[in-house]
């Protein structure tokens, strides 16, 4: 089942008529090489920007059609530097409920500290967390809402090694656990073949090809044979 769907999305000289879609409780990731309209997609699913023609449906609903604020609990986002706010751990975690003027209790969030594996206290300056550390509580505020979507924007792209396959592993648990539907963009072919359900290829603002990842590995489309074996495309 569908939880997301483009069709014939557009926007400015950057995205092309996009028409595809995301299934519920799966990871898709988007690869391309840069330039190819992967961050602008995302924004457009978060309710960041809007296209220009076409339409985004959320559970069959047209994304310009709902509450933005709703938007954007129910679908989450964690960027790739994981930009965090002066202050606590708590303060960070807490930001997506002080936005509404609400307050996130203190036991809630050691639990989703506890879900995502980081073992730091709440009263800790968050200037002091590694980047594998900011990683993982960027991840956790995202949790904060319960979001039927979790989209991740490079959220691996500045770590070692060891801390990827963590993060992997951390966000391959997660999905299981909560059957939640992510969104993933990332550079990085090999971890798109470890990850991924379903993959949507961009070049240039236009969608390729898209659908489970073993279907595009058999696909007779030049280009995206060429991507995925590593070559110029």
């Amino acid at each position: 089942m569908s939880i997301l769907t483009f069709h014939e999305v557009s926007y400015q000289n950057i995205l092309h008529e996009l028409t595809g879609e995301f299934r519920e409780g799966v990871i898709t990731t988007l690869v391309g090489p840069s330039g190819a309209g992967k961050s602008t997609t995302l924004k457009h699913i978060n309710g960041l920007i809007s296209p220009d023609t076409g339409e985004i449906c959320f559970r069959g609903e047209p994304l310009e059609q709902m509450n933005l604020l709703d938007v954007r609990k129910r679908i989450g986002m964690a960027f790739q530097s994981a930009p965090m706010i002066p202050g606590t751990v708590y303060d960070n975690i807490n930001l997506p409920k002080s936005i509404f003027g609400e307050s996130l209790p203190r036991e809630e969030a050691e639990k989703l500290l506890q879900q995502v594996e980081l073992s730091v206290e709440l009263d800790r300056p968050v200037k002091d967390l590694s980047g594998g550390e900011r990683s993982r509580l960027g991840i956790a505020r995202t949790l904060v809402n319960r979001p039927d979507v979790l989209l991740l924007d490079e959220i691996t792209a500045s770590l070692d090694y060891r801390m990827v396959q963590e993060i992997e592993k951390l966000i391959l648990d997660l999905q299981q656990e909560l059957q939640t539907t992510i969104i993933w963009i990332t550079h990085d072919l090999e971890q798109a073949k470890r990850v991924s359900d379903d993959v949507w290829f961009l070049k240039d603002g236009r969608l390729i090809e898209y659908g489970a990842f073993k279907e595009l590995a058999s696909s007779g489309q030049a280009e995206t044979q060429a991507f995925l074996k590593g070559e110029s495309v």
